[in-house]
């Protein structure tokens, strides 16, 4: 079941390790789902529970660690040996007398890392604070360190397969995103044009499926759209409503993130302008991305352009993204803000969504970009334009 080759994943295994080794690490337990499955394949809705690899520097595999149900998800989606799947029994699920991370502790003292340099991911959504208790209970002579973002920084730079998953993601995203202009219409209801972004997103095409997306469909209405982040209702649309469509398409956990904003019947003038502003700046922003520029350097791009007309934003304009698992399909590594001196490499991906919202409307109009050998690739096919029903 394994997407990628075994010898990509040991590739990616031995570039963690070498960033252990520069970083004074012995010990790196990996708690981020997106993470276990890039170093391992795992894949299984089992996040809810405590589950980690563990990667020791001088082992040869990582030890995959989880809930006794899940190791048979562990036997079919990884490339590790039987003996590195170590399950912990279901007295250790949400109990107040045994907990995960000392079953974990009990690993580490066995293997002979009870007093190395520990490193956690201390801020994945994944990692708590009763792991970091634990932890340093059961294991006082070690020391631990920070290691959240150590394996997507690796993950920032993706193979050719990688690749390959994210275009297909792509394709799912731009007839997900035709299917839910073509469906949205004055006197619809909301839930019923996201039940059927679902269907497209997951039924894919007729070569490959979909997955689920880290984040559900956020498609505000009306006065709704001056927010981000809202999901949708039950109340039908209106003449005059503006709607905003955040999405996604996703192939193997590998996503391709779009944004496209529509109003139902006239536009006013302020709203055709403020399209225009964000098209205008995200094609000034596209036409400085190359190897060797920087992620502020984009931004820059993006905010001189805005500025000619006025406006001006403060959040960041996007971030990396790929492979990733709920909550959020972003890397959580580079962003094109300002202060972001990351220098753009072949094959990273980023989606680049310089949403602008005013009191009582806003516009979000986006691109995922992947960074080519001499400039950038759109790997969307939509009409970057205010679409009008």
């Amino acid at each position: 079941m394994l997407h990628f080759s075994k010898s990509e994943f040991q590739t990616r295994l031995i570039k963690t390790k070498q960033s252990m080794e520069k970083q004074g690490i012995d010990v790196l337990l990996v708690t981020d789902p997106a993470n276990m499955n890039y170093l391992t394949g795992f894949d299984a809705w089992s996040f809810y529970v405590h589950q980690l690899l563990i990667v020791i520097a001088e082992e040869e595999e990582p030890i995959w660690v989880g809930r006794g149900i899940d190791g048979s998800a562990a036997e079919i989606t990884t490339w590790l040996s039987s003996k590195n799947i170590l399950p912990y029994s279901d007295d250790h699920v949400q109990s107040t007398v045994k907990h995960p991370m000392d079953f974990v502790a009990a690993i580490l003292k066995e293997k002979g890392q009870s007093n190395k340099t520990i490193a956690a991911e201390f801020d994945a959504y994944y990692f708590t604070a009763k792991n970091y208790i634990q932890l340093t209970k059961q294991l006082p002579n070690a020391t631990f360190v920070d290691g959240t973002s150590l394996v997507n920084w690796i993950r920032i730079i993706k193979s050719d397969q990688e690749i390959k998953y994210i275009k297909r993601a792509a394709t799912i995203v731009t007839e997900t995103m035709h299917k839910g202009i073509e469906r949205i219409n004055a006197g619809v209801r909301e839930c019923d044009v996201v039940a059927d972004i679902f269907h497209k997103q997951i039924s894919g095409t007729e070569e490959f499926g979909g997955d689920y997306t880290s984040i559900v469909p956020l498609l505000p209405s009306g006065e709704k759209t001056s927010a981000c982040h809202l999901t949708w209702t039950d109340e039908v649309y209106k003449e005059g409503d503006p709607v905003i469509l955040e999405l996604a398409g996703c192939h193997k956990r590998y996503h391709s993130p779009l944004a496209r904003t529509l109003v139902i019947g006239k536009p006013t003038s302020e709203m055709e302008e403020l399209a225009d502003v964000a098209i205008e700046g995200i094609e000034a922003a596209l036409d400085v991305i190359k190897p060797g520029a920087t992620c502020e350097e984009v931004e820059m791009a993006w905010r001189k352009s805005i500025e000619k007309r006025g406006f001006e934003k403060e959040s960041r304009i996007g971030y990396s993204t790929g492979l990733n698992y709920p909550p959020d399909w972003g890397e959580h590594t580079a962003s094109l803000r300002p202060g972001d001196k990351t220098v753009l490499q072949p094959n990273m991906v980023f989606h680049m969504i310089p949403g602008i919202w005013m009191d009582n409307y806003g516009i979000e109009i986006s691109e995922t970009f992947r960074v080519t050998e001499n400039g950038v690739e759109v790997l969307a096919n939509v009409d970057r334009k205010l679409f009008i029903k």
